[in-house]
């Protein structure tokens, strides 16, 4: 099975029979209503979590979340748990056997931050820490010292006794969660205030690289009919020295007819799924990248994947990546559309 999550309303999930990878066959839907969204889910054997959140501010009743479904008979999902949050709620978030790393509002936080959940038993959710960047907790008379909501935790990740946070504009934080009551910032890195784009994911590499040890940071384009130059990219950041990351080397793609298409051009996600040194990076209208770190100094593009636009859309918006155990590829488009695709090249 795949399993989607849609954008805008009244579309909330989709699961999607993929058995015969030519004829994907839609199994199942979960609507959402409208103003909101439920674009991003993980899966786990047969529970599957997916985000509640607001998108529309005029919204007069509200709670959004992490929902936590059975999906033991996929042709009928059922809800067996919604951990309710505040705010504009539950952005994105990753998981692993036991625990759900989340980005989430509350009242009281100026913007998202990172909260840690216990789901091992996926009926009853707890809370079981919460980090957030110095100056987000206004209720607690913390005062930041930036403008509006621009740093908050947009995507964490876990590697080991380390959860490395994508801030946005307040670049990334890594943390000690050797103790996951009490997460502690070890270090931290904003080289984006002088950008247009913003972090939106930290993905750590599982293994050393010339013997040190990397994360690959991936910048969001945010804006549709607006050209930031430069545009949105991938990062090498070195993070041998955890207390003092530092950053090493770009990859865009060149702007081309890229740029004149209207729509969002500019690196989005990468896949979570590390097989190598080559990671596949959503690109929206520039389709799939698959970009080559083995040299972290110079990262190269090894090829691309540039879908055919869909549901009446002029250009394609590749926003998200998955790449399962078979090393087969997932890829979803912003508005409509899944492309299941096999890479030829070598991972490394």
């Amino acid at each position: 099975q795949a399993f989607i999550g849609h954008m805008k309303w009244p579309h909330g999930t989709s699961i999607v029979a993929v058995s015969d990878l030519k004829h994907p066959r839609l199994v199942s839907t979960v609507e959402t209503p409208e103003g909101t969204h439920r674009h991003k889910l993980r899966v786990r054997g047969d529970i599957m979590m997916v985000n509640v959140e607001r998108l529309r501010k005029d919204l007069q009743t509200f709670q959004g979340g992490l929902k936590i479904y059975d999906i033991s008979k996929p042709q009928t999902p059922r809800e067996i748990a919604f951990f309710k949050t505040g705010g504009k709620g539950v952005h994105r978030f990753t998981i692993d056997d036991r625990y759900a790393y989340i980005s989430t509002e509350l009242d009281g936080y100026r913007g998202g931050f990172t909260m840690i959940l216990d789901v091992k038993d996926p009926e009853k959710p707890e809370e079981v820490s919460r980090w957030w960047l110095p100056g987000q907790w206004i209720a607690g008379g913390e005062t930041p010292t930036w403008q509006g909501s621009s740093y908050h935790t947009h995507h964490p990740m876990r590697l080991d006794n380390r959860l490395y946070v994508s801030l946005k504009y307040g670049g990334l934080a890594i943390l000690d969660i050797s103790d996951l009551r009490q997460p502690k910032m070890i270090g931290r890195l904003n080289w984006l205030e002088a950008y247009q784009n913003s972090a939106h994911t930290t993905l750590p590499i599982p293994f050393k690289i010339r013997n040190r040890n990397w994360l690959v940071v991936v910048e969001e384009d945010s804006t549709d009919e607006i050209y930031e130059d430069p545009s949105a990219s991938v990062w090498m950041v070195d993070i041998t020295a955890e207390h003092q990351p530092v950053t090493v080397e770009t990859f865009r793609v060149p702007d081309g007819n890229f740029v004149k298409t209207g729509r969002r051009f500019g690196s989005h996600q990468p896949a979570e799924q590390v097989k190598g040194t080559v990671i596949p990076v959503t690109w929206f209208c520039a389709g799939l990248r698959f970009v080559d770190i083995s040299d972290p100094y110079q990262l190269t593009e090894v090829g691309h994947f540039i879908p055919d636009p869909c549901g009446g859309q002029k250009v394609t918006q590749s926003n998200d990546v998955y790449i399962d155990d078979n090393g087969l590829i997932y890829l979803i488009d912003r508005y409509c559309g899944l492309d299941i695709l096999e890479f030829t090249g070598s991972w490394s």
